[in-house]
This record gives structure tokens, C-alpha cells and sequence, in this order.
């Protein structure tokens, strides 16, 4: 028999505020938003595409960057369809299911991008590092492998955090002051003990954030003392240029992470979370193929080439 408790949390709806303290603001941001994911969804879809057709891509390093690119596609498209949603009308609840769904996605894609930049930080190190040894290191079945890992720690982690919240109590409608079902809506709509909840997020945020940067911080390490001592300025450069778009795009997604969620007891301002959010959930998918893109010859060219298709069809 189900408890009075579950019973009651299961009539209690949420109500996201988002961003309708400030109504004169209501369309400028809907369409600035709306811009934003249609130029996600094209930036990453668009790269996926160019990816898979031209050969040259064919490598380890984009394998993960196709995965990277379905990944921010997900989630943002998790997010931003609510978002721009409560934008524009003045119902703004969401049921607990639709929220925990919203939040359960979201974690899985959110650490499965960890653990991902993670990834591509050790084949960076093993290209630069132990380039004859490349080939047999990130060979097919390993790259299917570690794209695995990061899919399956992606879900384990969800699956674990979104239990934590089920066996939460909600006694009442609860006005959320964000535009995202994030886990310290949960906690702060609760009328239970939020001891586990709590203990949960703190342990797998901080071990997936930690454990990923770990990975990162020492490959490039070795990367740059490798750098250091190539002889050759033009080899340092090209060193250095495979691995700047990797290194812009991590350090803007783990800033923002634990900025947020990392550091215990933070007491920032509404506002604070709501832009911080808005930055990794939303700016971060878009930005991720421009960084990626922008940098890379092969993929512009492969870009110029669809666009020039296109035009000669029409």
C-alpha cells in the first residue's frame, strides 16, 4: 500500500519561476534563447554529419568529438523546450515526474560530458605524448570501450541521484526560483530529511567532477612538459593547436560545474545560479561545436562544401 507521504507528494506540482521577475524581459530572452538552440541543434547535428562523411575525420579524437556533439544536442534539448515554454505562458508548474524525468536526463548527460572531456584529454595525451604508439593505444575497440565507460557512469550516476530524491517527501505546491529542475529544487521543495539526499549529491558530484579533472589536469601536464621539450617551433605549435579547443571547452564547462555545485554550503544569489545555469545548460551545448569548428580546417572545409551542395541544388 502506497503511504500517505508518497500519496501526497504525488499531487504537489513545482512551479519554476525562471525568469518572470522580469516580464519586460519575456521576449528578448525567448528569442534570444530560441536562437541559441536552433544554433545548437544545427552546430551539433551539422557536426555530426561532417564527422561521418568526411574521412579525414575518421579519427579517435573525433569519434569522442561525435559523441561529445549528441551529448550537448540532448541535453540542451532537455532543457531549453521548457524553458522557452515558461516564457511565454503564464502556467508555469510542472509536475514531480516531469521534473525528476527533466533532472534524470539531465544528470546522465551532464556527467556523461565529464567523464567524455575526460576522455578526450587522454587521447590528447597519447597523440602528443606517445604518437607511435597512437594507433594500437586508441584503437577501435578501446575508443568504443571509453565512450562506454562514460555513457554507463553517466547513467549509474542519474539512476543513484534520482533514487535519492524519489524517497523525498513534498508536502505542498513548491515556487522554484530557477527555470530547471536541478537538484537543489528537490532538496528545497522537501518536507523530509534531506541527510541522504544531500550526502549523495555532495559524494557523486564532487567524485565525478574531481576524479574527471584528475584525468585532465595530469594529461596535460605531460602534455605540456612533452611540448616544452620539442626542439621544433612549428611542432609545438601544431602540439599546442591540437589541443586549445579541448582546453577552452573544458575549462568553461568545469568552471561553471563547480562553481555551482562543488563547493560545500555556497549561498549564491538566485540570480548567480539562474545565469550559471543558463550558461552550462544552454550557452555551453551551442558553444562546444563553434570552439571545436572554428579551429579545424577539415571541418570548415567540409562545412563549405554542404553549404555550396545546397546552394547549387536550390
Amino acid at each position: 500500500m502506497v503511504s500517505p507521504d508518497k500519496n501526497q507528494s504525488s499531487a504537489v506540482v513545482f512551479i519554476l519561476l525562471g525568469f518572470s521577475d522580469y516580464p519586460e524581459l519575456q521576449v528578448p530572452l525567448f528569442l534570444l534563447f530560441l536562437t541559441i538552440y536552433a544554433v545548437t541543434v544545427v552546430g551539433n547535428v551539422g557536426m555530426i554529419v561532417v564527422i561521418k562523411i568526411n574521412p579525414k575525420l575518421h579519427t579517435p579524437m573525433y569519434f569522442f568529438l561525435n559523441h561529445l556533439s549528441f551529448v550537448d544536442f540532448c541535453y540542451s534539448t532537455i532543457v531549453i523546450p521548457k524553458l522557452l515554454e515558461n516564457l511565454v505562458v503564464e502556467d508555469r508548474s510542472i509536475s514531480i515526474k516531469g521534473c525528476v524525468m527533466q533532472f534524470s536526463f539531465g544528470v546522465t548527460c551532464v556527467i556523461t560530458e565529464m567523464v567524455m572531456l575526460a576522455v578526450m584529454a587522454y587521447d590528447r595525451f597519447v597523440a602528443i605524448c606517445y604518437p607511435l604508439l597512437y594507433t594500437v593505444s586508441m584503437s577501435p575497440k578501446c575508443c568504443a570501450l571509453l565512450v562506454t565507460v562514460a555513457y554507463s557512469w553517466g547513467i549509474i550516476s542519474s539512476i543513484v541521484l534520482t533514487y535519492s530524491l524519489l524517497v523525498l517527501s513534498f508536502c505542498e505546491t513548491k515556487i522554484i526560483n530557477n527555470f530547471v529542475c536541478e537538484y537543489s529544487v528537490f532538496l528545497s521543495a522537501s518536507c523530509s530529511d534531506k541527510h541522504f539526499s544531500e550526502i549523495m549529491l555532495f559524494i557523486f558530484a564532487n567524485l565525478s567532477a574531481f576524479c574527471t579533472l584528475i584525468i585532465i589536469i595530469t594529461s596535460y601536464l605531460f602534455i605540456f612538459v612533452t611540448i616544452l621539450k620539442m626542439r621544433s617551433a612549428s611542432g609545438r605549435y601544431k602540439a599546442f593547436s591540437t589541443c586549445a579547443s579541448h582546453f577552452t571547452a573544458v575549462t568553461i564547462f568545469y568552471g561553471t560545474i563547480i562553481f555551482l555545485y562543488c563547493i560545500p554550503n555556497s549561498k549564491n544569489p538566485s540570480l548567480v545560479v539562474k545565469v550559471g545555469s543558463v550558461f552550462y545548460l544552454v550557452v555551453i551545448p551551442m558553444l562546444n561545436p563553434l570552439i571545436y569548428s572554428l579551429r579545424n580546417n577539415d571541418v570548415k572545409e567540409t562545412f563549405r562544401k554542404i553549404l555550396d551542395l545546397k546552394i547549387i541544388s536550390q
